[in-house]
């Protein structure tokens, strides 16, 4: 298996290029060499791939192009080496990134004469390895793409139809949905990423094992597809579902999966359970002959949960975790709804899972005062981050005081780097973004009815069945670049009702290699709705988004903020 980190060896380029691998994606950092400044004439990068084993080029495009010289903007998507990325890193996805072997990225300093003539300066190139699984056998982080609210999915799929083509728009007509749009059978597997495929995977192979006996967990279940495969396993299925609030009526999604499953499983193979407020777990344990699978994470079984929500999903595999996680289940399923019986079992402490050469952890909720783990996780935030956090939260405005302060103490911290999302405002908690402003990033209260040149509008996450949380996600990664990495996930908010009343699942995984995926896909969202905030300013100013030119004399040049604004520095210099 490939470095998860990979440094350009070519001291001859003026930048240095530092490679990081994500899930399904790769994140390049670059730098400018030796604490130096680049010329005033230096106009970004420009970045090309090689897939494993193909001599083809493939280029990384820019939205963002130079004004033409009458000042009007250019709408054509450039490659980046005639729209050169102004930016310090840039996070890629290739189309094929499941494919085995390396890929190779070549970066090029770009820079501009007074002709507005480009020339290129000398490459870096780094050779990295984006298989699909993180550690094969052992463990799998997966990312759903939650991008509806996106340039590349108006691109992709919006000219074709509208987003209610392919998702429904109310959850409880979810199973008898079926999407009419001519794009469902492309689009679909691009929104739903590699959580949605693993999903599908974990739940398609233990059909197939005649042998395996499956437990699951549900909070949302309203996804045709994971119900059509959970009747398939028959009476090999046993089934806790949430009858929470709005999922415990008769006529909701929830309930007439619970109907399906008890003709296929049997009554007694299928339970409704709220615990003390929710049933909130998201978990698929699969012990058979031909495997041992735990799901866990913050997906639900849910079109929102697959295909609207930014939202990720662990797989596991072997006997250690299996064992764990049907423990688990087992008192769940022997303490019905009684928060304080289960808060005393062996699965509400942090217990070690056992995977091979992964340090990682698991507790499962609700806790009892002596386990609980919310002001543990605070401290650890507060106490213990050396060099950077990076968290992306759902509900973090429900968290109390405790975790928030935490929080708020290493943002106060100006020789620590924090980028951090939540799906509303949070009292108290505006992030310094790497942007320069210090903003809340919260995509509940975006707009996209308008947006500036050369961009076309955006679905507004207001239809569709995306009403409601976009960003789903429940993360914190903690000092990724350093030896002592950690993240904890799950389907925990980081809230007392997630601590004390829910059931939930959280992990805590000490390793690097899983750090830097979590940090990966923590940056590129936060950059998504960062850069459409920047949108809408530049909408409200009538101002046109376009790649700077080399400055004139006594104007500064698009770079000088990298280099002056500390957030901005630290940026440049945590990622590279």
């Amino acid at each position: 298996m490939s470095g998860f980190q990979v440094l350009g060896p070519n001291k001859a380029a003026p930048f240095t290029l530092r490679a990081h691998r994500g899930e399904g994606m790769v994140l390049l950092a670059m730098n400018w060499r030796g604490g130096k400044r680049p010329p005033r004439n230096f106009v970004g990068f420009a970045i090309q791939f090689h897939e494993p084993g193909s001599a083809k080029v493939h280029d990384v495009f820019n939205r963002i192009a130079f004004l033409k010289p009458d000042g009007t903007v250019d709408n054509t998507q450039r490659p980046s080496r005639l729209s050169p990325i102004q930016l310090f890193r840039w996070v890629i996805f290739p189309k094929n990134a499941e494919l085995p072997g390396e890929f190779t990225f070549r970066v090029e300093p770009v820079f501009m004469d007074t002709a507005r003539k480009l020339s290129f300066g000398e490459p870096q190139e780094v050779a990295i390895e984006l298989a699909r699984e993180t550690y094969p056998g052992v463990l799998n982080a997966t990312f759903t793409r939650g991008f509806v609210s996106s340039q590349a999915f108006v691109d992709r799929f919006e000219v074709h139809g509208p987003i209610s083509e392919l998702v429904p728009e109310v959850a409880n007509t979810g199973l008898g949905f079926v999407p009419t749009h001519p794009d469902a059978a492309e689009a679909l597997p691009w929104m739903g990423f590699e959580a949605r495929s693993a999903i599908l995977e974990v739940l398609d192979n233990a059909v197939a094992d005649q042998g395996a006996h499956v437990s699951v967990v549900a909070y949302d279940l309203n996804e045709p597809e994971v119900v059509e495969r959970l009747e398939k396993l028959g009476p090999r299925l046993r089934a806790i579902i949430d009858d929470s609030g709005d999922h415990g009526g008769p006529d909701t999604a929830e309930s007439a999966a619970v109907d399906r499953l008890v003709a296929s499983a049997g009554r007694d193979n299928v339970r409704r359970q709220h615990m003390g407020n929710l049933q909130h777990n998201k978990t698929i344990v699969v012990d058979g002959p031909a495997g041992q699978t735990v799901l866990c994470g913050s997906t639900n079984f849910s079109w929102r949960g697959f295909y609207v929500q930014s939202n990720n999903a662990m797989v596991l595999h072997g006997a250690a975790p299996v064992a764990v996680f049907a423990a688990a289940f087992e008192n769940y399923w022997g303490n019905d709804n009684k928060p304080g019986k289960f808060g005393a079992t062996p699965s509400a402490e942090l217990t070690a899972l056992g995977l091979p050469g992964v340090d990682a952890q698991v507790a499962f909720s609700p806790h009892v005062k002596r386990n609980a783990l919310l002001k543990t996780i605070a401290e650890d935030i507060g106490t213990n981050t050396k060099s950077s956090l990076l968290y992306s939260l759902a509900f973090l405005y429900e968290s109390g005081p405790t975790l928030k302060n935490a929080i708020k103490a290493v943002i106060d911290d100006p020789q620590k780097f924090v980028y951090g999302i939540s799906d509303k405002r949070v009292g108290g908690l505006d992030v310094q973004a790497p942007g320069g402003a210090r903003v809340p990033l919260h995509p509940a209260e975006l707009t996209d009815a308008d947006t500036p040149e050369p961009f076309k509008s955006e679905p507004s996450g207001l239809a569709g069945g995306s009403a409601g949380t976009r960003m789903h996600h429940k993360f914190v990664v903690i000092d990724f670049d350093k030896p002592t990495a950690r993240v904890y996930l799950g389907s925990y908010n980081f809230s007392g009702a997630a601590d004390n009343d829910n059931g939930e699942n959280l992990l805590l995984i000490r390793d690097r290699r899983v750090a830097v995926a979590y940090a990966v896909e923590a940056l590129r969202i936060c950059d998504h709705y960062e850069f459409r905030v920047n949108q809408q300013l530049a909408e409200k100013k009538q101002k046109i988004l376009a790649l700077s030119v080399p400055p004139a004399p006594g104007e500064k040049p698009w770079w000088d903020k990298f280099f002056t604004d500390p957030v901005r520095v630290l940026d440049r210099k945590t990622f590279a």
